[in-house]
């Protein structure tokens, strides 16, 4: 295994610019795909509908994804995913010029097919790397995702023209080339195995249903799918709540762009903060900033800074809450256990942002934007008593994973 000067292993930073790629990919999407549906949906009430099937076949994928890379290895599934990303991609463009909306549908589960397998990125580097850089490793990954602020609603933005009558199909060219270089990168990687050797019966797998009821298991879990959860049912909506508003498609692109800055900046430093905090600290500071994302859409008078501001502090308690969950369930199972402790964690945490992605728009439709964000509230409540819990019966295993 190749090793940079930083000590993390080479395969770490291809990971981590594969991660850019997807988020690339995905906030692309974030950035039009409400518009899109608003545009071409014959019933407003599922303008985001295909949002919401995005994140459905994540849900449905991340299972089966994690148990195919089981039997055929990391980078067989990855390159898979790829391919399924640039035949959406395709079928995106055709449904824009054609004004099928229910092609676009079908377009956007491609793009979740992906996104279920590419999901897996940051479990694969947490695997490559020894117990004590876990955190350090899936925080890089993560980090990957600035490109993606940078670049994915900007490339949204200026590919818009690329079609003179179909300013949303330029961004599905570029969407279909974004999946290209994802497959051409994690050509490079030199990714493990997994756990070939173990054999139905090994003792040091347990039942699913003793993996799953730890405690430490379902409060990592929890991090992941609420922080995840409420954080979508806001991010969702911005776009519909910034054009009744009046606000353009530059305006949306800058708000967005922030928003993925603040989901991904803070890795560069969440691992570290892990290692010296303690993961508990971590995690009540993702829950204190979505309260403050929350209390500033509710309270602060509508202005595209104020936008900002709000999206920003969602997007790091997005980042503390994710990658901190993310690294507190790796101490939940064993190697033999980890395809299906993985694959159960996705299928959970998608299943909450499928649901939070097929009400938002329906939510806003019907009463508005302060109603959104009054629905996240007791997620990101519940989010911070299991935190708690967690800390009070269980502090000393804590300390010692950490």
């Amino acid at each position: 295994m190749n090793t940079s000067k930083s000590g993390l292993p080479l395969t770490v930073k291809l990971l981590s610019l594969c991660n850019a790629y997807m988020y690339i990919g995905a906030s692309m999407l974030i950035t039009v795909s409400a518009l899109i549906g608003f545009e071409l949906a014959p019933d407003k009430r599922l303008t985001t509908l295909p949002l919401a099937l995005q994140f459905f076949a994540i849900m449905c994928t991340s299972f089966p994804a994690s148990l195919i890379m089981g039997k055929l290895g990391r980078k067989i599934g990855f390159l898979l995913a790829g391919g399924i990303g640039v035949v959406g991609a395709s079928i995106a463009i055709w449904s824009i010029l054609h004004g099928s909306f229910y092609g676009y549908c079908v377009a956007t589960v491609c793009f979740g097919i992906f996104a279920g397998f590419a999901n897996y990125y940051r479990f694969t580097a947490a695997e490559v790397v020894d117990s004590s850089n876990k955190s350090l490793a899936i925080s890089f990954v993560m980090a990957g995702g600035v490109i993606a602020a940078f670049i994915g609603p900007n490339l949204a933005y200026w590919s818009s023209g690329m079609f003179s009558d179909h300013a949303f199909a330029g961004p599905f060219v570029v969407l279909m080339g974004v999946y290209i270089l994802s497959m051409c990168t994690i050509a490079f990687a030199d990714l493990p195995v997994l756990n070939t050797h173990i054999v139905k019966g090994d003792k040091s797998s347990r039942p699913l249903i003793e993996l799953i009821s730890q405690p430490i298991f379902i409060v990592a879990v929890a991090c992941q799918m609420l922080g995840y959860g409420a954080m979508n049912f806001v991010m969702s909506s911005t776009p519909l709540a910034m054009d009744v508003h009046n606000y353009g498609m530059a305006d949306t692109a800058t708000v967005i762009q922030w928003h993925v800055v603040a989901m991904f900046a803070p890795s560069f430093v969440t691992g570290r903060l892990i290692k010296r905090l303690g993961i508990v600290p971590v995690l009540i500071a993702g829950a204190l900033f979505g309260f403050a994302s929350i209390a500033i859409n509710l309270l602060a008078p509508i202005s595209v800074a104020n936008f900002v501001i709000a999206l920003v502090s969602l997007g790091i308690s997005w980042n503390f809450l994710y990658v901190g969950g993310t690294t507190l369930l790796t101490d939940a199972y064993s190697p033999a256990e980890k395809t299906r402790a993985q694959g159960v964690n996705d299928l959970i945490v998608f299943s909450t942002v499928t649901l939070t992605a097929l009400t938002t728009g329906t939510v806003h439709h019907l009463w508005g934007w302060q109603v959104v964000n009054l629905m996240a509230l007791p997620m990101l409540l519940i989010a911070l008593i299991a935190i708690l819990w967690l800390w009070m019966s269980h502090r000393s295993t804590l300390v010692q994973a950490t």
